[in-house]
């Protein structure tokens, strides 16, 4: 059996300026507060709370180990949390472009999440059975995440 996916949603993730933990055995550590966003779809649309935070490990080989939690209110009041926990890598001249202030095409680099949804409210019952992947990247200071459910 071979596993579908269905998009779901957009995810536009507002982040702060990162808080530097500096290096440890796995890598250089850092927090990234999440600020705000939205989400927009067929399923689920709303705005991102101000709550969360992606704790971030970078490995020597240039790859970022994402592990954020947040949470959604959807535009008819249900809360649903995220949790979201994936990787990114780019090539060292694409993590210079970016360093320079280039944008890069999404294509460029690879950045992918598996993430868990989890609410108490019954019209979203649905997301607490269910898994779902996202693909995406960053831009300034927002993350975007096309986000599918694993069927």
């Amino acid at each position: 059996m071979t596993p579908t996916l269905e998009h779901i949603c957009e995810f536009e993730v507002e982040l702060s300026p990162p808080h530097e933990m500096g290096e440890n055995a796995q890598g250089t550590r850092r927090i990234i507060p999440i600020v705000g966003g939205r989400v927009t779809g067929k399923a689920i649309n709303g705005k991102l709370l101000a709550i969360g935070a992606d704790w971030q490990t970078v490995r020597t080989d240039d790859v970022a180990y994402l592990d954020a939690r947040y949470a959604i209110e959807t535009d008819d009041g249900a809360v649903i949390e995220v949790i979201s926990q994936g990787l990114r890598h780019m090539p060292p001249e694409a993590a210079e472009r970016i360093a320079a202030g280039e944008t890069l095409e999404f294509s460029e680099y690879y950045m992918r999440t598996a993430i868990r949804l989890d609410t108490g409210h019954p019209d979203y019952a649905w997301v607490n059975r269910s898994l779902f992947v996202a693909a995406g990247g960053k831009t300034g200071s927002t993350v975007y995440l096309s986000v599918h459910r694993v069927g």
